[in-house]
């Protein structure tokens, strides 16, 4: 069974950057896509952004538009969400899930990761 490993959380202040990253094994890497969700406390999952088996990318969330970049290294069976200019509203438990397309977020995505904690307070 596939497996996720996110890593890369962490506190950052208001403005900062952090990369995340999700590490799949057990299988290649090459025919899924990725997608990245976050859920804040109190709050509904959300789809963030998802990157495809292919290389093309969908945002799911209109506030990480120009922010956040989505990228995938196969070599490394890595994908990596780059997010610049972070607001204390992206706090929240980031989560990366693997289908074999970008579904639409509230699909049934059969992998997950365990997600990992960004943190965005001054």
């Amino acid at each position: 069974q596939l497996q996720l490993v996110e890593s890369g959380g962490g506190l950052v202040q208001p403005g900062g950057s952090l990369r995340l990253s999700c590490a799949v094994s057990k299988y290649t890497l090459d025919y899924y896509a990725i997608g990245w969700f976050r859920q804040a406390p109190g709050k509904e999952r959300e789809g963030v952004l998802c990157i495809s088996s292919s290389g093309g990318s969908t945002t799911y969330a209109d506030s990480v538009k120009g922010r956040f970049t989505i990228s995938r290294d196969n070599a490394k069976n890595t994908v990596y969400l780059q997010m610049n200019s972070l607001k204390p509203e992206d706090t929240a438990v980031y989560y990366c899930a693997a289908a074999f397309q970008c579904s639409a977020p509230k699909d049934p995505w059969p992998y997950w990761g365990q997600g990992t904690q960004v943190t965005v307070a001054s």
